[in-house]
């Protein structure tokens, strides 16, 4: 990892913690975990909000009053809402995106839940996806978040990331097996 990437990491880290704790010690563990999700989802809709939280151009001040007008539109709670004010003033907003990432684990953890990395060729349906949950909780014995993605060079199957395991049964990856079998024998 390089060295700025390192330091965003920590600082991220600490912010992630820091908030995680505070808001288990006052039972707000919900409101930041529907915060965390609100943010996340704003974040991959909105370039605009992106460039918000990294440009350098922006200023100290254009970022707070920026951060607090969205916090107020989006309904977060005061220990989000704060944090924000908090990070803005610090001039650490770039590093939300890893301050989410890291709050999600935590939350995840907390509830004894795990992340399931599913890409799959076409969108799951709702039952697919809640029989899919099943399933892995079978395996892994916690409960399963899917968090879906569309790739459509898979042409079928699945691609399950379940912590360091990874489940391929897509046709893309049996073609590339059976084409790769094929210049063994050739």
């Amino acid at each position: 990892m390089s060295e700025p990437a390192s330091i965003s990491s920590g600082i991220a880290a600490r912010y992630a913690t820091a908030l995680f704790e505070l808001a288990k010690e006052t039972g707000a563990l919900k409101a930041l975990e529907s915060d965390a999700d609100a943010l996340t989802a704003a974040l991959s809709s909105s370039a605009d909000f992106g460039t918000l939280i990294s440009s350098p151009v922006i200023t100290r001040d254009d970022q707070a009053r920026s951060i607090a007008a969205i916090a107020a539109k989006m309904g977060l709670s005061d220990l989000t809402a704060n944090t924000l004010q908090l990070m803005a003033a610090k001039r650490r907003l770039f590093v939300l995106p890893y301050v989410l990432t890291g709050l999600a684990a935590r939350i995840a953890e907390e509830k004894g839940e795990v992340t399931a990395e599913v890409t799959s060729a076409t969108a799951l349906s709702a039952e697919q996806a809640k029989t899919l949950a099943a399933t892995l909780k079978a395996r892994v014995g916690k409960d399963v978040k899917l968090k879906t993605a569309v790739d459509e060079s898979l042409i079928g199957g699945l691609v399950v990331k379940l912590g360091s395991t990874m489940i391929d049964t897509s046709v893309k990856a049996k073609l590339a097996a059976l084409q790769n079998a094929m210049k063994e024998v050739g």
